[in-house]
């Protein structure tokens, strides 16, 4: 989103993005200005360079730029809750349709949707035309993302949308362990209590679940948290498409089409696609829910990144936050269900976690950041323009948080251009 990287199935959650960049590999300084590499840059370079300074002039003039900034945060943080309460409320009204079992299919709508917009947007906003990195950098990027868009959503059909929203969010888990296995980082103690707190929040949910949901099936725990492993290895291959000098754009787009491609492949054999198609001539309330879901969390991850890159990662996270607890809020209210306050309990271990480790990390950052040697030369720098962008995964609704998105940790990154003069989607 992404909740849905691709919306998730494609995006940006702070407490969910672990890859970030560097304080040496960070083209920025602490105050945001460029740091250009002592190698000779290319007149491709100089070019891009140019056209993003003129995009920004053009952006000065954009009409939410006038307004003040409490305004502006005030209508970016109104259509943050507005647009993905009405993805979300979509995604649980869908799957609540009688004889509706085609969960897999929502993954596939998101992805769809934000191929849609992420070509007009590449075309004709971004003003993009050429493809920098390499066709064979794609297929694990499009494994990752089709694993994340479809197990998350195909779990719907075994557990209820808010233990999907809770374990969707939960990145921070696997993120430590790969960290800690394969490169030995040792966390801090807050975040050790941050993590014990989100595992013991996702016991007290898959209890709840387990217990008053009668389509419950501990399937639907692995299939969730297979995609949440996904999304985990996602931001670190998309790290190294972006360093090669591919836009953020660039890598939504491509990501996203040749994951549209296996998945169309995947559902035709399947008979889904077929399936959903013949069911939907039945309903037409049916129809009107998948337009609006298909294109509704490209906007919500644009608004939300411009919250990013207009009020830092601070405001982001706690957006981010209070957006996923007006989620589980409005689907027990929405949408009925058996409570227990093992729900209520096992948010607030969860959501506190997350927001107290990411406002951890975003705090770890500026400190980096103010280091007088952070940018000391340790090697080439690549020089940066503008109009490249290091997002932590192209768009995901739980993940904007993202499946397509950008990190909030690092609003410095979010692109200037697109709806609202912000670039993109997100990507869950």
């Amino acid at each position: 989103m992404a909740d849905s990287s691709v919306l998730s199935p494609m995006a940006m959650a702070a407490a969910e993005s672990a890859a970030s960049i560097s304080p040496l590999s960070d083209p920025h300084n602490s105050n945001g200005n460029k740091i250009m590499s002592s190698s000779p840059v290319s007149p491709t370079h100089h070019h891009n360079h140019n056209a993003s300074n003129n995009n920004n002039a053009n952006n000065k003039d954009n009409w939410l730029d006038r307004l003040s900034s409490p305004v502006q945060f005030l209508l970016l943080a109104s259509g943050v809750f507005f647009f993905f309460g009405i993805h979300n409320y979509l995604q649980e009204a869908i799957m609540n349709v009688e004889g509706f079992h085609f969960g897999v299919m929502l993954g596939y709508l998101e992805v769809l949707g934000v191929t849609v917009c992420s070509f007009f947007e590449r075309k004709f906003i971004a003003k993009e035309t050429k493809r920098v990195a390499p066709l064979s950098a794609y297929p694990l990027l499009t494994f990752c993302l089709m694993s994340s868009s479809s197990l998350s959503n195909l779990a719907l059909n075994y557990i209820n949308f808010p233990t999907k929203v809770v374990f969707r969010s939960c990145k921070l888990i696997p993120t430590m362990i790969v960290a800690s296995i394969v490169n030995r980082k040792v966390f801090s103690s807050i975040e050790y209590v941050c993590a014990f707190c989100v595992c013991l929040g996702l016991v007290l949910f898959a209890a709840a679940d387990w217990n008053l949901t009668p389509t419950f099936h501990p399937i639907g725990l692995v299939l969730v948290s297979l995609s949440v492993c996904a999304d985990a290895v996602l931001p670190n291959a998309q790290e190294r498409l972006f360093r090669l000098g591919a836009s953020r754009m660039e890598v939504t787009f491509f990501t996203n089409i040749f994951t549209l491609i296996a998945m169309t492949i995947t559902t035709l054999l399947s008979g889904d696609l077929l399936g959903l198609l013949a069911f939907a001539q039945t309903n037409t309330l049916l129809c009107h829910y998948i337009l609006i879901y298909t294109f509704v969390a490209y906007i919500a991850i644009s608004v939300h990144m411009n919250v990013v890159r207009r009020f830092g990662g601070v405001a982001a996270v706690l957006l981010a936050t209070g957006r996923k607890g007006m989620t589980l809020v409005l689907s027990f209210i929405f949408f009925p269900k058996a409570f227990s306050w093992y729900y209520v309990m096992g948010a607030i271990l969860v959501l506190g976690g997350l927001l107290v480790s990411s406002l951890a990390k975003v705090n770890s950052k500026k400190k980096q950041q103010r280091q007088p040697n952070h940018c000391e030369d340790t090697g080439p720098l690549l020089a940066k323009d503008n109009n490249r962008n290091y997002p932590s995964k192209p768009f995901d609704i739980e993940h904007t948080d993202h499946n397509h998105c950008i990190d909030p940790e690092t609003p410095k990154q979010a692109s200037n251009s697109g709806l609202f003069s912000r670039g993109h989607p997100h990507q869950q």
